[in-house]
């Protein structure tokens, strides 16, 4: 019985040492030239400046970004479901999903005619 499950276990294995020893080698030889802009800390394309504790304001765009994407995932999350069981539900779950996906799309061109997708 557990015989079945040894190219998994082996896939696992191979998969973890290949990791360590790509994690381990690639100080010694992957290249060695640091400059200033490398070693400068990273802001999203931002340069980076000097902000007390409290942090600074933050642009809204992001989060807008970050909620629109989120509303999009959630619906691509609902779809898989409907999906796999798109023969059992008939016609009444097609309804349902075309009117979601309705939903979700009259939310997408509001998004779109009110400038929420141009990034400047």
């Amino acid at each position: 019985m557990l015989s079945q499950y040894v190219p998994i276990v082996g896939l696992f294995a191979l998969a973890a040492a290949f990791a360590l020893f790509s994690v381990t080698v690639a100080p010694f030889v992957g290249p060695h030239r640091h400059n200033r802009a490398k070693l400068a800390a990273y802001e999203c394309g931002i340069e980076p400046v000097d902000q007390p504790l409290t942090g600074g304001r933050f642009p809204i765009k992001y989060y807008l970004t970050a909620m629109i994407f989120i509303v999009f995932d959630i619906e691509i999350v609902f779809l898989y479901p409907w999906a796999v069981a798109n023969d059992a539900l008939g016609v009444f779950g097609l309804v349902e999903m075309v009117v979601f996906i309705g939903t979700v799309f009259i939310a997408y061109v509001y998004v779109w005619r009110r400038g929420g997708l141009d990034w400047d």
